[in-house]
């Protein structure tokens, strides 16, 4: 095999690696916003009101996904990797977190310059709104965040496959 074709089958195993990295976080952040959107369904109900904002769980989670992928490829957290598992995973939950509101904020800003009111005044409207929901927001994705990075810093250190087979490989009795 040439120098050519095992770059080239370097960067399609790195594709693809990153691409199952990405769908498994997405399943997992679909699957915890789903709960936290149907739980909101039937708070809403108990007051008669109708909510029908299914797919949003599922574009969060698309997007929040992204942000972690792009978090990673900026090395959050790498400094931490030397100590106990629980200072990087926390760490990183919060800083991801953080990384969320930024996003959201400027998704805001945006919104606000897409509809001619500028991009301070896009911020400002969401936050009018109430800062609690971006408060509780934050709250949830932080709760979300802290088992997902608990599991990726063990997986990093004993090794994604044993995590794998731990979950999902069934072991012989004991």
């Amino acid at each position: 095999m040439s120098s050519s074709d095992q770059k080239g089958g370097h960067w399609k195993e790195k594709i693809f690696r990153n691409f199952g990295e990405y769908a498994t976080i997405v399943i997992y952040l679909t699957l915890v916003f789903a709960a936290f959107t149907q739980y909101r369904r039937l708070v809403l109900a108990a007051h008669d009101i109708s909510y029908t904002n299914y797919w949003i769980a599922l574009v969060e989670a698309f997007i929040l996904g992204k942000v972690i992928m792009i978090g990673s490829v900026l090395r959050i957290g790498r400094g931490l990797e030397n100590m106990p598992l629980i200072f990087p995973a926390l760490y990183k939950a919060v800083m991801f977190t953080l990384l969320v509101v930024v996003f959201t904020l400027c998704e805001h800003g945006l919104k606000g310059l897409w509809t001619g009111k500028g991009f301070g005044s896009g911020v400002l409207e969401f936050l009018g709104k109430g800062s609690h929901e971006l408060l509780a927001g934050s709250l949830v994705i932080f709760v979300a965040l802290t088992p997902f990075f608990a599991i990726r810093e063990l997986g990093r250190v004993v090794g994604t496959d044993k995590i794998w087979a731990l979950f999902f490989r069934a072991r012989p009795r004991q």
